[in-house]
């Protein structure tokens, strides 16, 4: 094991899955210069339709951002999954928790420390990142000591039901979903981390502005309230006049330094 500090050159599309009928899965490890770091695991959003595992936030572009993690001490790995028009839930939950069961097999040769795992998603990478956390499987949950959420949809039925769209078969959760968010509740429910909050439950930093008009602030209100009253260690940062995306007169840098300290504290050997 090195003990020396390293060049913090990212590693890029390094395949971790190929589920059989679809296209391999990557992602890109930014490593930190301290060796044997924690690791943060990066889920992007995109309503489950779109994105891409290269930003962080689209008001965040590029890579400088995980540069910024890394420098802390944590090395990022920013991985992909199937977008809906490729597979429905649960894949993309799959694809996630396949991710992490790669870092945890290869930690040595990576050099880092996958005892320690921090997952950070914003909007539908969050709500991602959260179904993992709280995953009914230990073998799935392993290692994970802490869940950044970036105003990520909690509850489904509550969510649709807000936007008037239960019966509609067009709208993002519908088609993560494979069909209407009423057209069965049970699995709109298993889609929602709200429905699996548990009591010993990793973490969460949950951030979501008060102006956002895509996943209301009321979603990560009742995922928090729902967390805490489990007996979880839950903080919740509401962003006046912040928009989805942290869109708006918004102090980012503020908002990925308070995420930052988050990893760092869970991460505390």
């Amino acid at each position: 094991m090195r003990t020396e500090p390293r060049e913090s050159t990212a590693l890029r599309d390094v395949v971790f899955a190929e589920p059989v009928g679809f296209r391999p899965l990557s992602l890109d490890l930014h490593p930190s210069p301290a060796p044997g770091s924690p690791v943060v695991v990066f889920v992007h959003g995109g309503g489950w339709r779109v994105g891409s595992r290269s930003t962080l936030a689209p008001t965040m572009p590029g890579s400088e951002p995980f540069a910024r993690i890394a420098a802390a001490g944590l090395a990022v790995a920013s991985v992909d999954y199937r977008l809906s028009g490729e597979a429905c839930f649960p894949a993309q939950v799959d694809d996630v928790a396949g991710a992490l069961a790669w870092l945890r097999a290869h930690a040595d040769e990576l050099d880092v420390d996958a005892t320690r795992i921090v997952l950070w998603g914003e909007s539908a990478g969050a709500t991602l990142a959260a179904l993992v956390a709280l995953h009914d499987d230990p073998a799935v949950r392993d290692g994970i000591v802490g869940v950044v959420d970036w105003y990520g949809p909690s509850d489904l039925i509550a969510l649709a039901e807000s936007e008037g769209a239960l019966d509609d078969p067009a709208n993002r959760e519908a088609g993560w979903l494979g069909h209407a968010v009423g057209a069965d509740l049970a699995r709109a429910r298993a889609a929602s981390p709200v429905t699996h909050v548990r009591t010993g439950a990793a973490p969460f930093h949950i951030a979501h502005g008060t102006d956002d008009g895509a996943v209301p602030p009321a979603q990560s209100v009742a995922f928090a309230e729902a967390l805490l009253s489990a007996g979880c260690d839950a903080r919740l940062t509401l962003v006046p006049g912040a928009g989805h995306l942290w869109q708006g007169e918004v102090d980012r840098e503020a908002l990925l330094d308070a995420a930052i300290d988050f990893c760092l504290r869970v991460t505390e050997p």
